[in-house]
């Protein structure tokens, strides 16, 4: 059994507790789940839904404040933009 980390969605059991709805967002024709997590002000955890794997990212800020929309559109972007299409993973 590895104990190196793969990529991918956190298991639920060990998923970090969420404050608020989460949003669902399309970006690019590519639906996502953002959800704030809870007792950790400025930090979003981003689950990509219609792609090949069980996959996101995470994303704190500095500051401490909300995102706005179009703030995560563009994180989102980012994102995608680093995506290998022929893995549907990070770009190595």
């Amino acid at each position: 059994m590895s104990t190196e980390p793969e990529p991918g969605l956190v298991p639920e059991h060990m998923r970090t507790r969420y404050q608020g709805d989460p949003v669902m967002m399309t970006v690019d024709g590519q639906d996502f789940r953002v959800r704030l997590r809870a007792g950790e002000p400025g930090s979003y955890d981003f689950d990509w839904l219609s792609g090949p794997h069980d996959y996101g990212f995470g994303l704190s800020r500095s500051d401490g404040f909300a995102m706005t929309r179009p703030e995560m559109e563009e994180a989102i972007r980012a994102f995608l933009a680093e995506i290998d299409p022929t893995t549907g993973y990070l770009k190595e």
